[in-house]
């Protein structure tokens, strides 16, 4: 342990001086202010269009516009077994008299970081980790690196560390400014909402039956947890490609292609099953809480977190498999 740790600190300081972290935070807060606008001027268009703010009346549109869109023929089932699901869930927050989106720095917090979840923070996370490896190569301090006399495990054990801890900032990072930004316009206050979960979807219907109401702050620490073990998969899969591919811009690109290969297969494959298996398909694990359809039929969470978990471990075990194990003299 006592040899770990100075391998620790230096790794963190190794991306600290990146500044690839500065930049994922420049990055949020220039979009953050951009979304916050966005919802108050649809939040004021909406004033305009229906003369008041009553959140009902928007839930009811919803549900009406829902329900046009599944009298179309040309809309396929898929769609249409999502908007049922919708219907249900938004009526079930109407006959309970609960906003389900209230306007506040909490409220848009949680919300910003459910939509990232998916694309935008994985994709975050892979600018530190897909690097950590393969720019030590093209630097050519890798020979230094493995000749000195620390054990390799121990050498990629102190870069996973550290890469743990800026996933974690990440994350916390993003939450926090979402909260700090908009609340100057929203309001800080929305901590003690009552938020509802435990929505099961089974088909084109919602199961209520362990639906119950916890308050808003509980609700953000479950997205943040969920957000950030799909984030440590991403980072984990980052490294491991930064181990077997020397170039830092093919493991960039590797990852890239396949995170938007898990939004595309969400969206046009829904109908594929075996798509499922795919971990990136699976990064959206918040979207259970909310009581939304899983990308496709027949996933839940626990099977969502099995997948990432099993992706992650398969990557600790070829990263270390391959890292332990090759010639870096010649």
């Amino acid at each position: 342990m006592n040899s770990l740790l100075p391998l620790v600190r230096n790794e963190t300081v190794k991306i600290w001086k990146k500044k690839r972290f500065f930049v994922i935070l420049l990055i949020l807060a220039a979009l953050i202010p951009i979304f916050t606008y966005a919802q108050v001027m649809m939040a004021e268009n909406f004033r305009k269009q229906t003369g008041t703010n009553d959140w009902r009346i928007e839930a009811e549109t919803q549900i009406n516009d829902y329900k046009s869109r599944i009298s179309s023929t040309r809309l396929p089932e898929e769609w249409k077994k999502w908007y049922r699901v919708e219907i249900q869930r938004l009526q079930y927050y109407i006959n309970h008299n609960i906003d389900p989106a209230s306007a506040d720095g909490v409220t848009f917090a949680r919300e910003f970081t459910i939509n990232s979840v998916s694309l935008f923070l994985p994709l975050m996370v892979m600018v530190i980790a897909a690097d950590l490896v393969s720019s030590e190569h093209s630097q050519g301090t890798i020979k230094l690196l493995l000749t000195r006399p620390v054990r390799r495990w121990k050498v990629l054990t102190s870069k996973y560390v550290a890469l743990t801890l800026y996933v974690s900032l990440t994350v916390m990072c993003t939450a926090a400014l979402a909260y700090v930004i908009s609340g100057a316009v929203l309001g800080y206050s929305g901590w003690r909402a009552p938020v509802l979960t435990g929505f099961a979807v089974a088909g084109s219907a919602v199961d209520t039956s362990n639906v119950h109401m916890i308050e808003q702050w509980q609700y953000l620490l479950m997205v943040l947890g969920l957000a950030w073990f799909s984030c440590m998969t991403v980072a984990v899969l980052s490294m491991m490609i930064s181990v077997l591919v020397r170039s830092t811009a093919a493991g960039m690109g590797t990852m890239l292609a396949l995170l938007i290969a898990g939004t595309i297969l969400s969206n046009m494959a829904s109908d594929w099953e075996s798509a499922k298996y795919f971990f990136m398909v699976n990064l959206d694990t918040v979207v259970y809480l909310a009581g939304q359809s899983p990308p496709i039929p027949g996933m839940t969470l626990p099977f969502s977190l099995g997948i990432l978990s099993l992706t992650a471990l398969g990557s600790l075990v070829v990263s270390y498999a391959v890292f332990t194990r090759r010639d870096v003299m010649n």
